[in-house]
């Protein structure tokens, strides 16, 4: 997963490279878009796509609208008795997903089933899905292409996710101010670029990603009782629609210090090195040599503490929790590090018409077409 995504952020940086103007505002939403598309389809499909390639960035788009539609909260989400009212509205969607379905069979299936081994070690998540569609009898091509379709669109919340990042660090400039000093530390002041295994040495930058998580109070799919229950003294019947209501979670004076304050430090707490040590160093991570030398690298205060990242805030559910928890969270989590580490780390952000900046109570979606923001190449470290 750290390779891929640091693969994919060379070609990232590079691309960038050539299209900033610095000091001007311009679009960056689609090209994120993209990268964070081709680092789910390196991930999931061993194959990766030209930013310049048209369909490519058709079937980007498409997704990006999707999860905007998503996002919005319809009535007919909810009420599907409403659904005549709103056709026109699910032929688009239709059209957007039949636009992708084809895209994933012509250029990514296709090809992978021609050429599938069967009495090989699948390589990734596709090789396992054509497998189980050769051996099973039950299992058809379109529900291998569904599945692909909903996996890969996984892509559109890290997109979104790091857009809405860089619009709290523009208005925000310290906490960028922060990221780069944390960024610089750890590479040696550009020696290097930022890869998975710095999460645990920055964690400023893992707590800003979580407050941009809380502050946009994303909603929570729906649970179904499977059995009668009560729940804070109210009866719940079995089958009844339970949702939770993770914006009063987040927002709510009752669990958070000044809630309406952007403010990563709230998932900050400070933990004694050695202890910190002895936790990361004798997990069970494949590389363990490699995070014990990030770890080194910590720098505790006059008492021996080093900052660390709050885990197993009951009230803190950006994923949601039980069966229905996001199975890419992890994805999403790890992408996204790795993007708005890489982006802060040869550039600033900031906005020349920061009044365009708009950002959407309890929505993690951005409209496809959004603000734009300015890039400018860091001068000194």
């Amino acid at each position: 997963m750290s390779d891929v995504g640091c693969f994919e952020m060379e070609e990232f940086m590079d691309k960038l490279q050539k299209i900033v103007k610095p000091g001007k505002d311009f679009h960056l939403k689609p090209l994120i878009m993209q990268a964070c598309a081709n680092m789910f389809i390196q991930y999931m499909c061993s194959v990766r796509f030209d930013y310049a390639d048209e369909s490519f960035q058709l079937i980007v788009h498409y997704f990006d609208e999707i999860f905007w539609e998503i996002n919005q909260g319809y009535a007919v989400d909810f009420l599907p008795w409403l659904l005549p009212f709103y056709l026109p509205h699910m032929k688009k969607l239709s059209k957007w997903a039949t636009t992708i379905r084809q895209f994933i069979l012509e250029r990514i299936v296709r090809d992978r089933e021609q050429n599938l081994e069967k009495d090989e070690p699948e390589k990734d998540f596709t090789d396992a899905l054509l497998k189980t569609l050769a051996e099973d009898e039950t299992v058809s091509r379109d529900t291998i292409i569904f599945m692909l379709e909903d996996f890969l669109g996984g892509h559109s919340a890290i997109g979104n996710l790091v857009m809405l990042a860089l619009a709290f660090i523009s208005r925000y400039p310290e906490i960028a101010r922060e990221i780069q000093k944390e960024v610089d530390h750890i590479t040696n002041n550009g020696a290097r670029k930022v890869n998975l295994y710095d999460t645990d040495t920055m964690p400023f930058t893992v707590a800003t990603i979580y407050e941009v998580l809380r502050y946009a109070s994303s909603p929570i799919v729906p649970h179904v009782a499977t059995e009668d229950a009560c729940i804070s003294g109210y009866g719940v019947t079995k089958g009844t629609i339970v949702f939770i209501n993770n914006y009063e979670l987040n927002t709510s004076e009752k669990y958070w210090i000044n809630p309406k304050d952007f403010n990563p430090n709230r998932f900050l707490e400070k933990v004694k090195l050695e202890h910190f040590k002895m936790k990361r160093t004798t997990s069970l991570d494949p590389e363990p040599e490699l995070v014990s030398s990030h770890v080194s690298k910590l720098v505790p205060d006059k008492d021996g503490y080093v900052k660390h990242v709050r885990t197993n805030i009951p009230h803190f559910l950006p994923f949601s929790i039980g069966k229905r928890t996001c199975i890419g969270q992890n994805l999403v989590r790890g992408f996204g590090f790795i993007m708005l580490a890489n982006i802060l780390q040869t550039y600033d952000v900031s906005s020349n018409t920061p009044d365009q900046i708009k950002t959407y109570q309890a929505c993690v979606a951005l409209p496809p077409k959004t603000f734009t923001l300015s890039l400018t190449p860091r001068t000194s470290k």
